[in-house]
Order: structure tokens, then C-alpha cells, then sequence
């Protein structure tokens, strides 16, 4: 069948008699992932920090975001194991008279033999079989995607342990944890390549997480994202936590706050997810043809304004610990700032917020 999305037209697979897709890979519900995905290349391409021509699709499976990408003027390379997504993506560049390579290539093997100035891994589950090849690939970004979002936040313990080499937690910032699981994984990898990897924007949205990570060749750069690794101890009890930098863990006997069991995750990316003024920059160029334009523009603004802090907390769940009843966010937010807290809300979700505050100086401003 035929859809159109960001201004192109695309020909996808449609659903077979038994509701599940027939042939290629083709998600409508990643409309939001590759709306962002063009107004970020944009913005990297206009901030001129680094190479911005070339972009490789590595997992392309019906093209739609290289497509998109060529349509934006990126000199685009459709790679996918599979020929009938091969033949898709010629197809899919044809149909709107749009220049670009589609090979039929294992990406790791195109990946190690070439480099792009984009390089783009958006596979099913998860990323790590091709970190390593992406990073050497990657000239100056590289765009992730993970969907396997159980192991990444601890849900699949063991999954996670071996996918990622850390150690995850299924905490009531999963969404949270499971980025910076992500990215500690792909800071670690890049540095055994003596390349240095750091988020200029990253989203959790619906059953997915998305980064693009700002890349520069150096031993020295390297050490300087190492050294924002660390481990974070959390009380399931009474939702206390406390980040610490470094990769030799030295977890919490007992929570200093109820004197509960601490358990540790790690190591995690305990530092920015994001630039903000490159958040703003791409939201800035989020255009009114894309389907996901005001759900795009409002993540943006959302992000741009997050503070860094490694962990969020839900205003619901605290609310429920207290015996209280929740109040408005907007309201919450500005009860913490009035106390003299730094306070802003997520991405993550409608209650949650971050907060300089610990969960003890939360508790005294707010009940």
C-alpha cells in the first residue's frame, strides 16, 4: 500500500489476514522517530560542527527514513540484508525521483569497510551487534534506536546484563534508566575505538529509545565521557537514590534516609542526555508538513528544558509513599523552585519531574 509521510510518498507492506504485517519492516507508529530524525539532521547540518553529506539507513528495511533523509537533500545509502527490502528502498527512492545507493549488504561488513558522515541504526530489539562497526563508521553523528526496553530497564535482568554489560534496575524511572543504560553502552564501546560519544539529544517515547550522540576521534575525548560514568544506588522503599561518578562501584550498606535495602545500577551515563540549544535548533526546524509536528515540537521543548540530573522521580508514586494527594505539576514544580530547589518537568511523563532535591528536601517542601 501506499502511505505518504514527511512529504514523500512511500510504498509499504500492508497487513496480512492475520493482522500482522506481510513482508518488509515497515512501523507507522515511529512516524514521531523519523519526524525528529529530520529536523535533527537539519539542525546538525546548519550547525556546522561537523561533516554533514553522506547518511547511511544501516537497518533499512522499507527505506522510509532514508528516503525522508534523501528528500532533505543527504546523500543517502539504503543498507539491508534482506533483498526485498533492498528492491523496497530502490523502489521507494524511484517513486519520489530521489538520488541514492540501496545495497544488499550485511551493515556490519558495510560499516566496517566505509565511513558516513550520518550513521543511522534503527534495527528491531537491540543495537549492540553493530555499536562497534557504527562508531568507526560515524564521521560526526550517530543516530541510535533501541526497542528492547525490557532489558534495558532492568525488567529482563539477565537480558540486560548480557546485551549491555552493566547492570540495570527496574525502578520507577525505568524509562530513564533504560537511556542511560543505552548510553553507557555505546560512551563504552566508542571508547574502546579511542572515539569519543556524546548525547546531543535523546527521547523515550512509547516502546522505543532514541539518541544521536555528537562523535570525535581522540583518546583524550574518550577519557572525558569514561569519566561521566558511575553507578547509581537506589531504596525501593522509599524512592531515596544517589549517583556517584566512577567504574568501581562502592554501593550504599543501607539508605541513609529509611535505613532500607540500596540497591545499585551501573554503570550508567550519569551525564547530559542533551544540549539543550541543539534541542531548541531541532525543534526549531520541525515543520508544519510533518505528520507529528505538534507532539514533535512539544517533546523538544520539554527536553530543552530538562535538567541533567541522572534520575527522575513521579510526583504520583511519591504522593502514594506519603499517604498524600497529588497536585497539579505545574503547582508541584513550583513549590520545589520556591524552597530553593532547581525543579523542571520531563519528557519521561506527565507526573515526573527532576529536581536537585533529594528525596528527604522533596518530602519537606512539598507535603
Amino acid at each position: 500500500m501506499l502511505v505518504e509521510e514527511g512529504g514523500v510518498e512511500l510504498e509499504v507492506p500492508g497487513e496480512a489476514t492475520d493482522g500482522k504485517q506481510d513482508g518488509v519492516f515497515y512501523n507507522p507508529d515511529m512516524e514521531l522517530n523519523r519526524d525528529v530524525t529530520v529536523a535533527t539532521l537539519r539542525a546538525y547540518r546548519d550547525s556546522g560542527v561537523g561533516p554533514a553529506a553522506s547518511y547511511l539507513d544501516a537497518t533499512a528495511a522499507s527505506g522510509a527514513r532514508g528516503v525522508r533523509a534523501a528528500a532533505d537533500g543527504w546523500d543517502v545509502t539504503l543498507c539491508d540484508v534482506d533483498p526485498d527490502a533492498v528492491a523496497l528502498g530502490e523502489e521507494n527512492l524511484a517513486r519520489n525521483d530521489l538520488s541514492g545507493t540501496a545495497v544488499h549488504r550485511d551493515a556490519n561488513a558495510l560499516m566496517h569497510e566505509a565511513r558516513f558522515d550520518v550513521v543511522d541504526v534503527d534495527p528491531f530489539g537491540t543495537p549492540m551487534p553493530f555499536a562497534d562497526a557504527a562508531v568507526r563508521s560515524a564521521g560526526g553523528l550517530l543516530c541510535v534506536t533501541a526497542t528492547d526496553t525490557a532489558p534495558l530497564c532492568g525488567a529482563h535482568f539477565m537480558s540486560g546484563v548480557r546485551k549491555y554489560e552493566t547492570v540495570p534496575r527496574n525502578t520507577e524511572y525505568h524509562a530513564e534508566m533504560g537511556l542511560r543504560v543505552l548510553l553507557s553502552a555505546l560512551v563504552r564501546t566508542a571508547a574502546r575505538h579511542d572515539v569519543a560519544a556524546t548525547p546531543i539529544l535523546s527521547h523515550v517515547s512509547d516502546h522505543y529509545v532514541r539518541t544521536y550522540l555528537d562523535v570525535d576521534s581522540g583518546a583524550r575525548a574518550a577519557n572525558d565521557c569514561i569519566e561521566q560514568l558511575g553507578y547509581v544506588d537506589h531504596c525501593q522503599r522509599c524512592l531515596y537514590r544517589e549517583a556517584t561518578t566512577g567504574l568501581v562501584p562502592d554501593p550504599l550498606s543501607e539508605c541513609p534516609h529509611c535505613g532500607e535495602h540500596i540497591q545499585t545500577a551501573g554503570p550508567l551515563w550519569l551525564g547530559p542526555a542533551h544540549d539543550a540549544d541543539f534541542v531548541t535548533a531541532v525543534r526549531e526546524r520541525v515543520t508544519d508538513g510533518f505528520g507529528t509536528a505538534a507532539r514533535a515540537r512539544r517533546l523538544l521543548d520539554t527536553i530543552a528544558g530538562e535538567l541533567h540530573t541522572p534520575t527522575h522521580y513521579d510526583q504520583h508514586r511519591l504522593a502514594k509513599r506519603w499517604g498524600e494527594s497529588a497536585v497539579g505539576m505545574a503547582e508541584f514544580v513550583d513549590t520545589l523552585r520556591d524552597a530553593g530547589h532547581e525543579a523542571t518537568r520531563t519528557h519521561y511523563g506527565g507526573t515526573t519531574f527532576k529536581t536537585t532535591a533529594d528525596v528527604t528536601e522533596i518530602e519537606a517542601a512539598t507535603r
